[in-house]
């Protein structure tokens, strides 16, 4: 049986209770493909299903595994897939289903062959898998959720991170006005990203923020308040929890949902090879660049997810697997 290392936990908490495995490959799934595994990137969601802070939702059976996005070499497909033109040891970017069983934090991960599209040459596996989760998601959150417009002003929170530092660069590619929340020793960095105005978060109080056609929001605390500014017709979309009080920012939603004609819109994506292939394109256009804050062997996930739970994070946390040793 042909094997691979993958990272586990067998229970809720913190960054040291992940551990390095061997698994059996996973078997290719009917209309599926295998992918080898050359970087994943460390995400909001991987570090509340870690925690436990979820735990109503993702249950109590383990050991788990983590890992949401993937760059890595298609390595075999199922013969009835559809791989739309893509051929056997080509360089491939996906996600996959968070709600399904497949984790990209391994050597090789299983997906329907419509989760994987060609991934950019420009880029290495680390550098491209940085945009991958925030790419299709800021799509999909000022796009589709928001209709973002050129001229509009746009304020974006958590502007440094991850999802934040490409939605700045979204923005800014929609002709759009961005004013950009992040730390005190992120401002230049987001600056260099495109914003026009930058904020220190800790700082500047909300109410002194000004009005906004739409607000980004990568941090979910606090979401009432910050929906206050939105303009008449303006639109809030959050692509966050709370990480000290996810339950708050569900109940925060909930009720906008319910009184609020300004409504917050809270969305998990589920991106295919579409979008994919137009994130490609974005790439090759110039549109959005990289940021790669800092990249961890498979054997330093642990250290990784520390990293992201820390401060001063510019961009994507990555672990890298091209050094296969």
């Amino acid at each position: 049986m042909e094997t691979m290392r993958a990272v586990l936990f067998n229970r809720y908490g913190g960054p040291d209770e992940l551990y390095v495995a061997t698994l059996p490959v996973p078997e290719v799934q009917a209309g599926g493909v295998l992918v080898q595994v050359d970087a994943t990137s460390v995400n909001g969601a991987d570090l509340l299903l870690r925690s436990g802070k979820l735990g109503l939702l993702t249950g109590r059976r383990f050991p788990k595994q983590l890992g949401i996005d993937f760059v890595g070499t298609l390595v075999a497909a199922d013969t009835g897939a559809n791989l739309g033109g893509l051929s056997i040891g080509e360089r491939v970017w996906g996600t996959v289903d968070e709600r399904g069983g497949a984790r990209s934090l391994a050597e090789f991960v299983s997906v329907p062959a419509m989760q994987i599209a060609q991934a950019p040459d420009s880029l290495t596996p680390e550098e491209a898998v940085t945009l991958l989760a925030g790419g299709t998601t800021v799509h999909t959150g000022l796009v589709e959720k928001v209709r973002v417009q050129r001229g509009q002003r746009v304020l974006v929170r958590g502007a440094a991170g991850g999802v934040g530092s490409v939605a700045v660069q979204f923005a800014k590619a929609r002709a759009a006005h961005v004013t950009a929340l992040a730390g005190a020793s992120s401002m230049e960095f987001v600056r260099e990203l495109g914003a026009d105005v930058v904020h220190d978060y800790r700082t500047t109080p909300c109410q002194s923020l000004g009005v906004y056609d739409v607000i980004f929001d990568a941090h979910g605390s606090d979401l009432l308040a910050f929906r206050r500014l939105l303009a008449p017709g303006g639109r809030m979309v959050s692509i966050a929890f709370d990480k000290n009080a996810p339950a708050r920012s569900l109940l925060g939603i909930a009720a906008s949902t319910v009184f609020g004609a300004r409504r917050i819109r809270f969305f998990r994506g589920k991106p295919t090879r579409r979008d994919f292939q137009r994130l490609t394109a974005q790439v090759e256009r110039g549109e959005i660049q990289p940021v790669l804050d800092r990249a961890f062997p498979l054997s330093g996930s642990a250290h990784a997810h520390a990293a992201l739970e820390g401060h001063g994070i510019r961009g994507k946390v990555v672990i890298s697997l091209s050094e296969r040793g």
